[in-house]
């Protein structure tokens, strides 16, 4: 059975910190892309990061510089590590696993960020 299951998430200050983490079980890892999506109310799910398991990452424009992706290979795990958060951050942040960047073949329950004073 595949599990994807995030934590980290939470309430956080603007311009705070905060590290997401995806343990995986049930597939291959170092076959899949990693990566974390994330959905607001009213918004359209964004992919937000993804690292490949030769390291390769990708990130979307709104989150470049701020933004982290790393991946351990050797616990099934993928972090993100998000800095200088906004409350345009806050949404359910989604560990997903695919073939491509953009490919969710699996996603985890999700986890709660929000961003306010």
């Amino acid at each position: 059975q595949v599990q994807l299951v995030e934590s980290g998430g939470g309430l956080v200050q603007p311009g705070g910190s905060l590290r997401l983490t995806c343990a995986t079980s049930g597939i291959i890892f170092s076959r899949y892309i990693i990566g974390w999506s994330r959905q607001a109310p009213g918004k359209q799910s964004e992919m937000v990061a993804g690292i490949t398991s030769d390291d390769t990452t990708n990130y979307a424009d709104s989150v470049k510089g701020r933004f982290t992706i790393s991946r351990d290979n050797a616990k099934n795990m993928v972090n993100l590590y998000m800095n200088n958060l906004n409350p345009e951050d806050t949404a359910v942040y989604y560990c997903t696993a695919g073939r491509t960047f953009y490919e969710k073949l699996y996603r985890g329950q999700g986890t709660q960020v929000t961003v306010s004073p």
